[in-house]
C-alpha cells in the first residue's frame, strides 16, 4: 500500500512539473504580445503553468527566434520540437507572430505540448489583401451605407476585424472611397476642400493614426485607394471646376497636394492605391497615366518618406501606358496591379474568363505578357454574390489557388463593392445573435481564404478543428462537408450564367437586375430575378459548360456532346446531389442544435437555404431544357415536363422563404446607374422574389 502511494505521489509530481512552462521571445518584436496573448491563453487552457525558469525534469521552454536565415522567407517560420523545447524561428517579425500563432492553434488542438508537430511554413502569396469599402463618400451608393457610418467610425471595430485579419494571415488591408482626402488633411492652399471644424480634423487625423498604428503591429500594409478624377463639393464650386471628370491645372495641382500631404502626415499608411477611368472619361489611355504620374506618382517622389503604391488595371487601361509610367517612376517597392478576375463575380469557375474592360470584357494579357519586372499582378476576386448567407467551399479556393498562381502572380484581392461587413443589420435581433459584427458570420469565408492565400497547403483540418473549438463537439468534419457541397451552388450559377459589373449577378438571391456590358440585348423587359427565358438565352461564362440554347441543339440535332463540356443536365444532377449530400449530413447535425446557441441553429440553417437554392438551380435548369426542347421541335410533352418542373420550383422557393424569413429582415440592396423610382432594385429577401418564380410557370404554360 506505501508503495502504490509512493507511486501515486512521484506520477502527480511529475505531472506538475511537466505542466511548467518558460516563455522566452524578444519582447522588442512589433505586435508579438497580441501573438503571445494567444499562446499564454492557448496554455491557460490545456493545464500549463507560465514560470520564469521550469524546474527540472518535466518543464518546458518555449523559445521564438528572429534571425536571417535562408531557408526561411519573408513572413514566414519553422516551428521545431526538441526534447522539452518548442522553438519558432523566423527572419521578421510577421513571421514571428505567425509561427507563435499556429504553435497556439496546435496546442488548443491538441491540448498537450509533447503532441506538438514540427512545421514550416513560407507564405504561398507574398500579398494577401482585403477590400474594404468604406461608407463615407462611398462608390456604390445606398441606405445600407448609412448604417455602417458609426460602426466604421468605432476603433473597438477596426480592432476586431483587424484581429480577425491577423488571425488568417491577411496582410493588406485597401480602404476604399471616392475621395478620402477631406477626411484625412487639411491643405493649407485649399482649406476648402474639407468640410471639418479644426477639432473634427483632429478626431478624424486620430482615428486614421490608431486605425493605421493597430494594422502595423499586426504585420498589416493599410491602403488607401481613391477613384479619379473626383474633388470635394466645396472645392469644385469655389474654384467653378466640376466634381468628376476636370483636368484643369488647379484639380490637378489640389490632388497631388492632398497625396504629398496624406503621405507625409501619416507615418505608418502602408500604401497608397489609385483607380483609373473611373471619372476620367474625356481622357485616353495615355494621358489617364499622365495625370497618375503628375498626381500620385509626382507625390511619392516628392514625399518625406516612403510608401508603397497600388495601380488598378480597369476599365480601359492600357498596359503599355501603365508600364510606361511604373518603368520611369523606378518605385523601391515593386508596385500592386490589381486585374479583377472575372470581373465583379469572381467566385465563379477558377479560369479565367474575362478581366474587366469597358466595353467587351476580353482578357488583355499585356498587363503580364511579356512578365513585368518592377511589379507583380495580384488577382482581385470580387464577392458581389452572397452576403448574407454563410459560405465555405476550400477546394475552390484550391483549385484557384492551382490554376492561377503564375511567376506573374504575388498575391490576392478578396472583398465586395456593395456590401461592407461591418454593422449587421440583416440578421433578425429575436434569434439573439452572439456576434458583434458582420464580418464575423462569415469567420469560415475569411479563414478559408487567409489561411490558404498563406499556406496553400492548409488542410481541412485546420477549418474543422475551429467548428470544433467553436461548438465544443466533434462534427466539425460533417459541418465543413456540408458548407463544401452547399457552398458550390453560387459558384455554379456564376460559371453558367454570365455576368460582368457589379449589379448583373447577385447569385445567392438568384437576381440579375441589370444585363451585363456586351451583347446581351436590351434592357426592355429585362426581369430582375432570372426568369426561365433568362436563364435558356444567356451564355456561359466558363467555357467548360454548354448553355441551355446549345445544349437543346445538340438534343434536335442528335450532335454528340463535347467530352470537355459539362451540359445543363450533369450540373443538374451535380446541384441535386450536392444538396441531396448535404441533407444527409444535416440530419446528424441537427439533432444536436438543442445543446448550442442560435448561431449554431442559423449556420444550420444557411446550410439547408443553399441546399434548397442547389435543388431549386437544379429543377430549374431541368425546365430549361424541357422548355426550350418543346420550343425546338413542339412536343407537348417537353412542355408539360417543364411546367411540372417549375411547379417543383415554386415548392422549393416557398420553403427557401420561409426559412429565410426565420432569420432575417428584407434588407436594402446596393444599386447603381438603376432606375431610383423602381422599388423593386430597392431592397431584397427571398420572399419578395415568390410572384417573379410563379411568373415562370406562366411563362411555360403561354410558350408556343
Amino acid at each position: 500500500m506505501k508503495r502504490t502511494s509512493s507511486l501515486i505521489f512521484l506520477l502527480l509530481f511529475a505531472h506538475i512539473l511537466a505542466a511548467q512552462v518558460m516563455l522566452d521571445y524578444p519582447k522588442t518584436i512589433r505586435g508579438i504580445e497580441l501573438a503571445m496573448t494567444k499562446v499564454k491563453k492557448a496554455l491557460h487552457d490545456s493545464k500549463y503553468q507560465l514560470v520564469e525558469s521550469p524546474k527540472k525534469p518535466g518543464g518546458y521552454i518555449i523559445k521564438v527566434i528572429v534571425e536571417q536565415n535562408k531557408n526561411i522567407g519573408p513572413e514566414g517560420y519553422r516551428l521545431e520540437t526538441k526534447d522539452n523545447q518548442i522553438t519558432i524561428s523566423a527572419s521578421d517579425a510577421s513571421g514571428a507572430r505567425y509561427g507563435s500563432l499556429a504553435f497556439a492553434e496546435q496546442l488548443e488542438n491538441k491540448k498537450e505540448l509533447r503532441k506538438i508537430t514540427s512545421q514550416a511554413v513560407n507564405p504561398t502569396f507574398a500579398v494577401r489583401t482585403i477590400k474594404f469599402n468604406l461608407p463615407w463618400e462611398p462608390y456604390r451608393e445606398s441606405r445600407s451605407m448609412e448604417y455602417h457610418l458609426s460602426t466604421c467610425r468605432d476603433l473597438n471595430f477596426w480592432e476586431s476585424y483587424l484581429n480577425m485579419m491577423f488571425e488568417n494571415r491577411f496582410n493588406v488591408l485597401a480602404l476604399y472611397n471616392m475621395h478620402p482626402f477631406p477626411y484625412m488633411v487639411k491643405l493649407a492652399n485649399y482649406p476648402e476642400a474639407c468640410p471639418f471644424s479644426d477639432k473634427e480634423m483632429d478626431d478624424w487625423k486620430t482615428f486614421w493614426k490608431n486605425l493605421f498604428r493597430m494594422a502595423k503591429d499586426r504585420g498589416i500594409d493599410v491602403y488607401i485607394v481613391n477613384w479619379n478624377i473626383v474633388v470635394p463639393k466645396a472645392f469644385a464650386e469655389k474654384h467653378n471646376v466640376p466634381q468628376l471628370n476636370d483636368t484643369s491645372a488647379i484639380t490637378k495641382e489640389y490632388t497631388h497636394e492632398s497625396v504629398l500631404q496624406v503621405i507625409n502626415e501619416y507615418e505608418e499608411l502602408g500604401g497608397i492605391g489609385v483607380t483609373l477611368a473611373d471619372w476620367m472619361n474625356n481622357m485616353d489611355a495615355a494621358q489617364r497615366e499622365d495625370w497618375i504620374e503628375d498626381t500620385f506618382v509626382k507625390a511619392m517622389h516628392r514625399a518625406k518618406r516612403k510608401t508603397k503604391f497600388m495601380h488598378r488595371a480597369v476599365l480601359s487601361g492600357s498596359p503599355v501606358e501603365m508600364r510606361r509610367v511604373i518603368d520611369a517612376a523606378k518605385l523601391p517597392d515593386p508596385v500592386l496591379v490589381e486585374v479583377k478576375f472575372n470581373w465583379s463575380h469572381g467566385h465563379s469557375t477558377p479560369y479565367l474568363a474575362l478581366t474587366h474592360d469597358n466595353t467587351t470584357g476580353t482578357i488583355d494579357k499585356g498587363f503580364w505578357s511579356p512578365e513585368p519586372k518592377n511589379y507583380k499582378i495580384q488577382w482581385m476576386v470580387r464577392n458581389e454574390d452572397f452576403w448574407i448567407l454563410r459560405w465555405g467551399e476550400p477546394d475552390f479556393i484550391r483549385k484557384h489557388i492551382e490554376v492561377n498562381a503564375k511567376s506573374y502572380v504575388d498575391g490576392y484581392h478578396i472583398g465586395s463593392e456593395g456590401y461592407i461587413p461591418a454593422f449587421d443589420y440583416f440578421t433578425k435581433t429575436e434569434i439573439g445573435k452572439t456576434w458583434h459584427y458582420a464580418f464575423e458570420r462569415q469567420w469560415l469565408f475569411y479563414q478559408m481564404w487567409g489561411r490558404l492565400l498563406y499556406d496553400k497547403h492548409t488542410p481541412d483540418d485546420i477549418f474543422e478543428s475551429t467548428f470544433n473549438r467553436k461548438y465544443n463537439f466533434s462534427d466539425g468534419k460533417k459541418l465543413l462537408d456540408a458548407f463544401r457541397l452547399v457552398s458550390r451552388m453560387p459558384l455554379r450559377l456564376a460559371s453558367f450564367f454570365a455576368s460582368t459589373w457589379d449589379y448583373t449577378l447577385y447569385s445567392e438571391g438568384f437576381l440579375s437586375p441589370r444585363l451585363p456590358a456586351g451583347d446581351y440585348g436590351s434592357d426592355d423587359g429585362h426581369s430582375l430575378f432570372i426568369s426561365i427565358d433568362e436563364l435558356i438565352d444567356r451564355k456561359a461564362l466558363d467555357p467548360h459548360y454548354l448553355s441551355i440554347k446549345d445544349y437543346a441543339q445538340h438534343i434536335t440535332q442528335m450532335k454528340k456532346i463535347p467530352a470537355e463540356k459539362t451540359d445543363p443536365i450533369t450540373l443538374a444532377q451535380e446541384l441535386a446531389g450536392n444538396a441531396d449530400s448535404a441533407g444527409v449530413l444535416l440530419k446528424s447535425l441537427r439533432t444536436l442544435q438543442n445543446n448550442f446557441n442560435s448561431e449554431y441553429r442559423q449556420e444550420l440553417d444557411d446550410i439547408e437555404t443553399w441546399a434548397l437554392l442547389s435543388q431549386y438551380f437544379a429543377t430549374k435548369l431541368r425546365a430549361g431544357v424541357s422548355l426550350q426542347l418543346y420550343r425546338t421541335s413542339g412536343k407537348n410533352k417537353d412542355k408539360e415536363t417543364a411546367i411540372e418542373y417549375l411547379e417543383t420550383c415554386l415548392k422549393i422557393w416557398k420553403n427557401i422563404s420561409e426559412l429565410t424569413d426565420r432569420n432575417y429582415y428584407e434588407v436594402p440592396y446596393f444599386k447603381s446607374n438603376v432606375k431610383e423610382d423602381n422599388p423593386e432594385i430597392d431592397s431584397f429577401s427571398w420572399k419578395k422574389y415568390l410572384p417573379e418564380v410563379e411568373r415562370d410557370i406562366q411563362i411555360a404554360r403561354q410558350s408556343y
